[in-house]
């Protein structure tokens, strides 16, 4: 979707000031709010693009005078409550929590590693046909559904040329809104800098994209 959170390539918001020595965690409640990511993802709540989509629906300004793990939070809150996991009340703490009725599995100790370290892979086991190979060109279209998407505004109409192919990933479109996999072979697709600012120069962007986003230039 065209949201507040899709801000690459967009004017006006300054420089990037990088923190010296940033630590891991800058509040205690940070270092609290992240395990719950795995937890949750592995107890089945809910898959990485239903995170990610939840954050996109943000009220623009909160999105923007929030921090990082305040937007996971949110997130977190917002889908326990829209699934009927937690109540309003219960999150609120002026009610007794009660068990949920479908037993979810416990992430423990030793699945912690493979889950944080591996993050939670969206490759398909269902083998599907790609169009592209290596070294094709292709173009970028330019869909704006108000939906989730894995194509940033800034890359959509442009024309690069396809450096890896990855293979059949889960397709995000789908996956964020409970239509299943609908695998799609995943490219690396290399744009130059001038064909995506208009700049001349050296550099370049590759941007993992799904089949559908793209047609032969």
């Amino acid at each position: 979707m065209n949201g507040i959170h899709d801000l690459g390539g967009a004017h006006g918001h300054g420089p990037i000031a990088a923190e010296i020595d940033e630590p891991v965690f800058h509040h205690d409640w940070e270092r609290r709010v992240f395990p719950l990511f795995a937890s949750l993802y592995v107890g089945g709540y809910f898959n990485v693009d239903e995170f990610r989509h939840t954050i996109e629906r943000m009220d623009p300004a909160h999105y923007l005078q929030s921090s990082y793990y305040e937007h996971w939070l949110h997130a977190f809150e917002t889908i326990l409550l829209e699934k009927g996991v937690i109540s309003a009340a219960e999150l609120r703490g002026t009610a007794t929590p009660t068990a949920s009725a479908q037993p979810a599995t416990v992430l423990t100790a030793d699945m912690v590693e493979a889950v944080v370290l591996g993050g939670a892979s969206a490759r398909a086991a269902e083998d599907v046909p790609g169009r592209f190979k290596v070294g094709d060109r292709v173009r970028t279209k330019n869909l704006n559904p108000a939906t989730h998407i894995r194509l940033p505004r800034y890359a959509r109409d442009k024309v690069g040329s396809i450096e890896i192919v990855h293979g059949a990933f889960a397709f995000p479109d789908s996956m964020a809104h409970g239509q299943g996999e609908q695998p799609q072979q995943v490219y690396a697709v290399r744009f130059s800098a001038e064909e995506l600012w208009g700049v001349a120069g050296p550099d370049t962007v590759c941007i993992d994209l799904w089949d559908s986003y793209l047609e032969a230039a």
